[in-house]
């Protein structure tokens, strides 16, 4: 193996010093070459270098080896996009592009990700002013025809959720082309984590999306595990897991009811409103947070779960698992629900595979990818061995992964306070190492969260990436209604449930 290259498993780090800088044609032709082989971008940012360069990472996950490959390059103000040879590479393009102000030539579809007026303080990579464009100031791709007629969404909508526009290209009823724009609230967080980890980095990590608390603050935990050279305890890993899955059911209970809403089948739309309340009521007895903030600690958790706690979480689960089965069961075993599902808001296996998409949507395409599974960390190392695949690619199907994996997170979630391990709730960690480069991979209820950290001479934060799966799988969504009514947009929609903020950091 190459020194430009290193091969990694998912809560890892390598010093930095041990990772070649490739030439920007062998990086390119590298990262070709691994994608063609079973393998997925993962990550893909920049850092900038002296003299107007950029550095250049590349994450790409060889899942059925259960390895991470790490390449490195440099490029100046302008490199050839990679875009049309792999277009799940096309948002990291664009993104590197309005942050560092560098041009990928050649880019198919070279619009903004995230309105925002600069990536640090005013300024580009180089201390210069970036021209930006105004919140939602940019063309969009325009159908020209007689009876083709353009239909427009928000940004603002009538519901109490984040900024997000959409701009649907009709033949009547039928849509030709959906484009998606985010974005409108950009926080900033990647550079505010610049410098840290700060008193306050788990708090803002904990908040990269609202609904995904424990999946985005247990990659971040691991980060720093890894760069200060610490194993939780079994117990510990053991709590974890315990909160993941607690996520995971109610947000997919959640989910279910929303779709029932959408379709009108009002039974489960009401219990799976209530019942997911009793799962994040679950999360709570945990931590006092029905979100599960504040539950995790870098080196372990911050609450135990005693034995009197566990037996009342269990009868407590009883109860709600039967009202989760009733609700769920009555949704899918009614032929007009059914009607409704089937064939709705289809994603084929190879525009999943080929956009990158990962979690529920691309497993409701026939894709096998769980982060659990294949880069296992913790309880999950050993103990998960069963990934819910649907290869419908529809609704149905979505919803589908979404009812099985409720089944399994409720069998994990009993065998886990039914027989915790024992060990330390958490350890003090030593001064990070520096001069690292640390990834960290967690299977969220949507799909696969990516941290990657690099630290300084000092063990801080130099650069910090975060890709949350929504940032993926919108493209999804704008497949999944080609073809589709209009009126589909909804349903179709809520099968995926994104998130703004998860998109928009």
């Amino acid at each position: 193996m190459s020194d430009a290259m290193a091969i990694m498993k998912n809560g890892g780090s390598i010093p930095l010093s041990t990772l070649g800088v490739l030439p920007y044609a062998d990086f390119a032709e590298a990262l070709l070459f691994e994608v063609a082989e079973q393998g997925r971008v993962a990550a893909y940012f920049a850092v900038p270098a002296a003299e107007e360069t950029l550095e250049l990472f590349a994450v790409i996950a060889k899942d059925w080896r259960g390895e991470l490959l790490l390449l490195r390059s440099s490029v100046g103000k302008s490199f050839p996009a990679l875009t049309p040879r792999c277009p799940q590479l096309h948002l990291f393009e664009r993104e590197l592009a309005e942050q560092y102000g560098v041009v990928p030539e050649g880019h198919p579809w070279f619009k903004p990700v995230r309105f925002q007026s600069s990536y640090r303080s005013g300024l580009d990579a180089w201390g210069r002013s970036p021209q930006h464009p105004v919140p939602g100031d940019m063309e969009f791709y325009r159908v020209e025809g007689e009876e083709v007629h353009e239909v427009a969404v928000g940004p603002v909508h009538a519901g109490v959720i984040e900024p997000g526009h959409f701009r649907f290209q009709c033949h009547g009823e039928e849509v030709m082309h959906l484009e998606i724009s985010l974005g409108y609230q950009h926080r900033g967080l990647e550079a505010l984590l610049v410098g840290g980890p700060h008193r306050a980095t788990l708090a803002q990590l904990e908040t990269v999306a609202g609904d995904t608390t424990i999946g985005h603050g247990s990659a971040y935990c691991q980060i720093l595990e890894s760069l200060a050279g610490v194993t939780v305890s079994p117990r510990a890993a053991a709590l974890r897991s315990l909160a993941l899955e607690l996520e995971r059911l109610a947000n997919h209970v959640g989910d279910i009811g929303a779709l029932a809403g959408d379709i009108g089948f009002l039974p489960t739309a009401a219990f799976c409103g209530r019942i997911r309340g009793d799962y994040l009521n679950l999360s709570a007895e945990l931590c006092g947070s029905r979100f599960g903030r504040g539950f995790l600690r870098p080196g372990g958790v911050a609450f135990d779960v005693e034995p009197a706690l566990a037996a009342k979480m269990l009868q407590r689960l009883a109860a709600v698992e039967r009202a989760t089965r009733g609700a769920v069961e009555l949704f899918f075993d009614t032929p007009s629900v059914l009607a409704r599902l089937e064939g709705c808001g289809r994603v084929s296996v190879d525009a999943a595979e080929g956009l990158g998409l990962v979690g529920m949507a691309a497993r409701a395409c026939g894709l096998t990818i769980d982060a659990r599974l294949h880069h296992p960390v913790g309880a999950y190392a050993g103990g998960f061995d069963h990934v819910v695949i649907e290869d419908a690619g529809d609704v149905f199907a979505r919803s589908n992964v979404r009812r099985r994996e409720i089944y399994d997170s409720l069998a994990w979630v009993k065998g886990l306070l039914r027989d915790l391990p024992a060990g330390a709730l958490a350890g003090e960690l030593p001064v990070l190492t520096p001069g690292q480069l640390a990834v960290s991979l967690v299977e969220g209820w949507r799909g696969e969260i990516v941290h990657v950290a690099l630290t300084d001479e000092s063990g801080r934060f130099t650069r910090y990436k975060i890709v949350d799966p929504s940032f993926r799988n919108w493209s999804g969504l704008a497949m999944a209604l080609r073809g589709e009514q209009i009126s589909d947009f909804p349903l179709c929609n809520k099968s995926f449930n994104l998130s703004y903020c998860g998109f928009d950091l």
